[in-house]
């Protein structure tokens, strides 16, 4: 069932769990996330991001990624993760994706606002959801998110005063911290700011979103969640499990590709069904949430498309 992540965010929010976001830019990581999904009982954000277009293009991906979600029996909204250009926003949206990060974060403070809240109110018009970021999620090296390097991150974590009067000005959907978190593999241990993610969800009304997962302690997550995250994006875990599970297929010549395409979709539904286990997710599909006359409309939409699809 294709949703937005009001339905999903709003329930992880008030029963205190974190729903996965997994980038997918190929068939194989879509079904190893879908299966993972579907096996658990638990929602999930599925997407891909503007920096992953030349590995699959975002007309290409939306293909296959908005169809298997109105055909899977848990909630899935397709997410644009850090869209950068108005342009690929609206696209995405024209699209039907259920929902879009506008990545105003190396903006000034105004025109971030301004740019988001511009988009937000677009992104409603279509029944979907928006994610800004405030402050600025760095990557690590060789992170195929970005390459934003910041010798001092800590002057780049969002301010939780400022958090408020950015949710309030741009009326996001879910907000985006920089906490000590990075995109990419960590050489080094990161040391999140635990209580700074307590008193932003205690400032904030909206979900918020941990960037950068992969790498992250199980314990990291488990505090992070405990403390006010509702959504965390993971990337760099799935992409190396599916290329781990085809080197360890791969040991002669004599292997071809449909060889190696079960090994990526079954590890990449391991891992990811890991990770929903550890975010508390599973057996959360029931929990979706349903806000106001539009969301109304939308289900009854969803329902008719169901009813539909099971008499042809």
């Amino acid at each position: 069932m294709l949703v937005n992540l009001n339905e999903v965010l709003i329930p992880a929010k008030r029963n205190h769990y974190a729903v996965g976001l997994f980038n997918a830019v190929n068939l194989e990581l879509a079904r190893g996330i879908i299966s993972a999904a579907e096996s658990t009982g638990s929602p999930v954000i599925m997407g891909t991001a503007e920096v992953l277009f030349p590995y699959g293009p975002l007309e290409e991906v939306s293909y296959y990624l908005i169809p298997m979600a109105k055909k899977a029996n848990v909630p899935i909204v397709i997410h644009l993760d850090h869209g950068l250009n108005k342009e690929t926003c609206l696209k995405a949206l024209e699209l039907g994706f259920s929902s879009i990060m506008y990545d105003c974060s190396t903006d000034s403070y105004e025109e971030n606002v301004r740019k988001v809240r511009e988009m937000a109110d677009i992104a409603h018009s279509y029944g979907a959801t928006i994610e800004g970021e405030l402050g600025h999620v760095g990557d690590n090296e060789g992170s195929p998110e970005g390459s934003s390097h910041m010798t001092d991150p800590k002057q780049f974590y969002t301010e939780p005063d400022m958090a408020k009067d950015y949710v309030e000005k741009t009326k996001v959907d879910a907000l985006a911290i920089a906490v000590g978190n990075a995109h990419g593999a960590y050489k080094l241990p990161p040391k999140l700011d635990f209580e700074r993610i307590r008193t932003i969800a205690k400032t904030v009304d909206v979900p918020l979103v941990l960037h950068g997962g992969s790498g992250l302690t199980d314990s990291d997550f488990r505090q992070a969640i405990s403390e006010g995250i509702s959504k965390v994006n993971i990337f760099t875990d799935i992409n190396i499990a599916a290329v781990e599970a085809e080197f360890k297929k791969f040991t002669n010549m004599n292997k071809g590709i449909i060889d190696l395409i079960p090994a990526a979709v079954g590890a990449v539904k391991q891992e990811t069904m890991k990770k929903m286990k550890l975010f508390g997710s599973d057996k959360k599909a029931g929990d979706t949430y349903f806000r106001g006359k539009a969301d109304v409309e939308r289900l009854v939409k969803l329902v008719a498309e169901e009813v539909k699809r099971s008499l042809m």
